[in-house]
């Protein structure tokens, strides 16, 4: 076996119930319970943020469309009329 395939091993096996528990726990000991609690209250601001933004960017999004649509509507009968007039136009110098 190499060392590399040794090394995917290895990796592959990390994430067992022990070996998260000890990594929790040298966290815990690293930042502190205060420390911890604010640094997840923060991530889930900033989650909620995220979600707020994208939905608020989507809502305008379809605003928007509705608006260009609701443009392209209201064009149509004034190019028909256009249109049409031109057609009289060219059957009158005929």
């Amino acid at each position: 076996m190499s060392a590399t395939n040794a090394a995917i091993g290895y990796a592959g096996n990390f994430g067992s119930p022990t070996q998260l528990i000890i990594v929790l726990v040298i966290v815990l000991l690293l930042f502190g319970g205060k420390r911890l609690r604010s640094l997840g209250s923060d991530l889930g601001n900033a989650i909620k943020g995220f979600k707020n933004s994208m939905s608020n960017e989507e809502a305008e999004k379809a605003e928007q469309e509705k608006q260009e649509a609701q443009k392209v509507i209201d064009q149509k009968p004034a190019n028909t009329t256009t249109a049409q007039t031109v057609e009289k136009t060219d059957h009158k110098q005929s």
